[in-house]
């Protein structure tokens, strides 16, 4: 039972409100190969989070309804639709907590990682990795997200390397 203090009135009301948190999911798949089957990679890592926001229900963690979905958009840049509605959203102060399965979701870039914090910090929102214990408001969390990130960042330009190695070989072979 909830502590109740008596108001000058007289009457009792709850001693301390708990502030509901309105959270966004993200999700982003880098190709669109899959995104036709019935249950794709987007669509578990949105059960994944809304089974997170759930497990958070104690807290005051609601998930809002809006859908922010980027299927085959590349995280290493911003221009994903879902991304800049949900940051519109975030900028309006409609979302608290932008919740993803993975970092790497929202973000491979460290410079676009930096507007993203900028944004939220400016509306003192946060986000949430539901599968990496990742807390934008500590200063270690901060640190392990730009160590996380850098490796995300290393890995997709080790990527492009690759690829433009291997089209530079075709080409070489008359490919």
């Amino acid at each position: 039972m909830a502590k109740r203090s008596t108001l000058a009135s007289g009457a009792t009301a709850p001693a301390m409100a708990q502030r509901q948190l309105r959270c966004a999911v993200y999700t982003r798949k880098s190709s669109e190969e899959g995104l036709e089957q019935e249950f794709n990679s987007l669509d578990a890592q949105g059960e994944a989070c809304s089974a997170y926001i759930a497990s958070q229900r104690h807290e005051g963690w609601i998930r809002i309804k809006d859908c922010y979905d980027d299927g085959g958009f590349s995280g290493g840049n911003m221009e994903r639709p879902g991304l800049k509605r949900l940051l519109a959203d975030v900028a309006a102060g409609k979302v608290d907590v932008i919740v993803v399965y993975k970092v790497d979701r929202l973000t491979r870039s460290l410079a676009d990682f930096a507007r993203i914090v900028d944004v939220l910090d400016a509306r003192e929102a946060s986000f949430v990795s539901v599968t990496q214990s990742l807390n934008t408001t500590t200063s270690m969390g901060r640190l392990t997200l730009n160590v996380l990130l850098s490796f995300a960042q290393f890995e997709r330009e080790v990527t492009g390397e690759r690829i433009r190695d291997k089209i530079a070989a075709s080409k070489k072979k008359g490919m």
